[in-house]
């Protein structure tokens, strides 16, 4: 290649991070030393508006649109995602071309030992729909405290005593060398694609294509996918409440998911068994749902654009 292969990422410590392991996964795949790679930070709108949740200033799109135009205009050669914060439908010119191994996919508790230890009215920081819904439905008369930012400026906040306690993804937690902060919540589903990072590239760029086909994690990129489809089944917002998590029984996948109301009052689970690369599958476990969500759970998913 007449260049170095660039890597463009947001700008936090975490996404950082994710991009150096992904620059790490193909120098040792295809035996290059360090100036074969330059990594670009770029400062998305999703970094910038910190004061509202993503649900009310645009979407999960506020994370990859300065990525997606950084690879149109030939200025990156590939994007490094955390999969959750990637829209589920995407621009036809670009591919997911590969995945790393997933990590934790489970979240973790700062500022108490478990949800029934928070006190009664406890304020809980996040601005995540799936872990308020979920937190309520646990605990109703616990107090949601609107979150963002970055794993220091939410652990900062908390310190700071902004809210008692916060949840956390244990997988960026653990990327960031804090692997003993806090206490794994068991129990809960994940967001979907949660503990999975993406490289997404130009359809049209066989060449990078194929080179970041040799770091791909087939096990992740099939449950990954398997859960990206249901959401796409779901056809939800990210204002819906979903959790998903999808594992692998020696050749069958096996999707769980759920669907909450915004308040945790009422929620739909199930789960399915099914070939890898069974498309359909995902998308008759989402209707299940929808059909036996009640009105008022079926009105958070039906007649929305699945983008997120």
């Amino acid at each position: 290649m007449i260049h170095p292969v660039r890597i463009g990422t947001r700008a936090s410590p975490l996404a950082l991070k994710q991009a150096r392991m992904v620059a790490e996964a193909l120098r040792h795949a295809h035996g290059w030393g360090p100036e074969w790679i330059e990594i670009v930070p770029t400062t998305t709108t999703g970094d910038v508006i910190q004061d509202r949740p993503l649900s009310e200033v645009g979407g999960k799109g506020l994370w990859t649109k300065e990525l997606d135009r950084a690879l149109a205009e030939g200025r990156t050669d590939l994007s490094v995602h955390s999969m959750k914060d990637v829209e589920t439908l995407r621009p036809d010119e670009l591919v997911i071309g590969a995945m790393l191994p997933r990590a934790d996919v489970r979240d973790r508790l700062i500022g108490a030992e478990s949800i029934e230890a928070l006190p009664h009215w406890g304020r809980v920081g996040t601005s995540s729909p799936r872990r308020t819904a979920q937190l309520l439905s646990r605990r109703p008369d616990l107090n949601i405290v609107a979150f963002r930012g970055n794993v220091a400026t939410r652990l900062r906040r908390v310190a700071m005593g902004e809210a008692d306690a916060t949840l956390l993804a244990a997988a960026g937690l653990d990327r960031l060398g804090q692997g003993a902060v806090g206490t794994v919540i068991d129990g809960m589903l994940p967001a979907p694609a949660q503990g999975a990072i993406g490289i997404e590239v130009a359809a049209s760029n066989k060449r990078v294509r194929e080179l970041v086909q040799a770091i791909d994690d087939r096990p992740t990129h099939i449950c990954i996918s398997a859960e990206r489809r249901l959401l796409a089944g779901l056809g939800g917002s990210c204002r819906s409440p979903v959790a998903s998590l999808a594992t692998l029984d020696g050749d069958a996948v096996i999707l769980r998911a759920e669907i909450l109301t915004n308040d945790g009052s009422e929620f739909e689970a199930g789960e399915v068994s099914f070939p890898a690369g069974d498309d359909e599958a995902p998308l008759a476990l989402a209707r299940h749902l929808l059909k036996q969500a009640s009105p008022a759970l079926n009105a958070l998913f039906a007649g929305e654009a699945a983008s997120s």
